[in-house]
């Protein structure tokens, strides 16, 4: 999938998710193992759906929005062009896999 083919419910849903992870609180915790189970599952772990009992409602909305494109786009996030913004969620979240 192309970044231009994204839906803009998709795209929003995203950047709200993105924006979301780069907080410091337990919302931004669940969000960030969200989008890094999709970025890379096998370093970065899976994501427990019972996680989302814990989401506001807007939120889990978001997530379940980009759980549909993720499964649309049949493709990392990097190739949406978010690369940058993922890097800077796993720099956050998991410096323990950060190269230097």
């Amino acid at each position: 999938m192309r970044p231009e083919q994204m839906l803009p419910a998709e795209k929003q849903a995203l950047e709200n998710l993105l924006k979301i992870a780069q907080g410091d609180t337990g919302q931004s915790r669940r969000v960030a193992d969200f989008l890094l189970a999709w970025w890379n599952p096998a370093s970065c772990g899976k994501y427990d759906i019972c996680t989302g009992w814990a989401l506001d409602e807007d939120i889990a909305n978001d997530v379940c929005t980009v759980f549909r494109l993720v499964t649309r786009a049949n493709s990392y996030p990097d190739t949406l062009g978010y690369g940058p913004q993922f890097e800077a969620i796993v720099r956050e979240w998991r410096p323990e896999l950060v190269k230097e």
